[in-house]
């Protein structure tokens, strides 16, 4: 498969930006952002600053014609979705790859009933801690992407030449054998520590002091875990227990993507998270009371945020 050399980002949040800078960084020309007028106008104003280094992206429009590329990185809130997928419809070509960043276990196959399953490469990110305020975007642990094929035994020549991609730009990577697992693995991590976060305002480091704070991670974990035995995908409690050492290399003023959310007044993922674990459990006949409580009180969260 021929190497990538044009790649269009959607998503200009935390994590979507601080990986795309550095594939910016290693050649500029090929690196673009999907964004809708009003928004690049906006960007084009203010820049972009990350890690202390000023950003000029370039900017193309959803309804520009005739620039297919060979990769797309999605890397956008679940509930912004639907628009994306109209975003990037100009984008796509043939042999264009698309690498969903999402939180959740679905949005592969969201993105693949629309342009094919075999355009659609698994992905996650674990372990970064980027903060977006504004135009300023700043972290501490730039985490890794995880990528591949569903099963990755033997790797394919797309994941072949995303890995060397990856490799020049300098982003930290794995890939599973099994992607499906690793999705759930990561969904079940944001279930606890993104949800738990926002509700109790919390930096990660009162998870690294708090054992109360831990321990109600690991309750709304353990219905994932039940559930994820349900499906087929069988996680194990050692999984959880991965996690918490990859939590402690995390900045201790490092926020969760969902405080940064409430925080800031913003729609959050609560109905991806809670949400779908709430109705995998009706599905199965499980109880799942920690995250039927963490959905109500989220939501109250985003209502209060709303009346203000």
């Amino acid at each position: 498969m021929k190497k990538i050399e044009t790649i269009a980002v959607a998503g200009l949040g935390a994590i979507g930006a601080a990986y795309a800078s550095k594939l910016y960084d290693i050649n500029p020309q090929s690196v673009k952002f999907i964004a809708n007028q009003e928004r690049a106008e906006r960007y084009r104003r203010t820049g972009f600053t990350i890690n202390g280094k000023p950003y000029d992206f370039n900017y193309v429009q959803p309804e520009e014609k005739g620039m297919p590329v060979d990769m797309i990185i999605v890397a956008v809130k679940f509930h912004d979705l639907p628009q994306v997928i109209e975003d990037i419809r100009n984008y796509v070509e043939k042999d264009t790859m698309i690498l969903s960043l999402l939180n959740g276990i679905s949005s592969e196959e969201i993105l693949g009933s629309v342009y094919g399953m075999e355009k659609m490469l698994y992905g996650s990110c674990v372990g970064i801690d980027a903060v977006r305020e504004g135009s300023v975007i700043s972290y501490t642990n730039i985490g890794k992407i995880n990528f591949g094929e569903k099963q990755n035994a033997t790797l394919s020549s797309r994941v072949e030449v995303v890995k060397e991609l990856f490799d020049q730009a300098g982003i930290p990577y794995h890939i599973p054998e099994d992607m499906l697992r690793t999705l759930w693995w990561k969904y079940a991590l944001n279930v606890g520590v993104n949800q738990v976060s926002a509700v109790l305002k919390a930096p990660y480091g009162v998870f690294h002091e708090m054992e109360d704070a831990r321990e109600l991670m690991k309750m709304a974990m353990e219905e994932v875990l039940i559930l994820s035995q349900k499906e087929g995908v069988n996680l194990k409690p050692e999984d959880m227990e991965e996690f918490f050492k990859i939590l402690n290399t995390l900045a201790p003023e490092g926020k969760t993507s969902m405080l940064q959310d409430v925080e800031a007044g913003r729609k959050t993922e609560v109905e991806m998270l809670a949400g779908t674990v709430m109705n995998l459990g009706k599905k199965h006949g499980v109880k799942t009371p920690v995250n039927d409580m963490l959905f109500r009180m989220i939501r109250v969260l985003e209502e209060m945020n709303q009346e203000r």
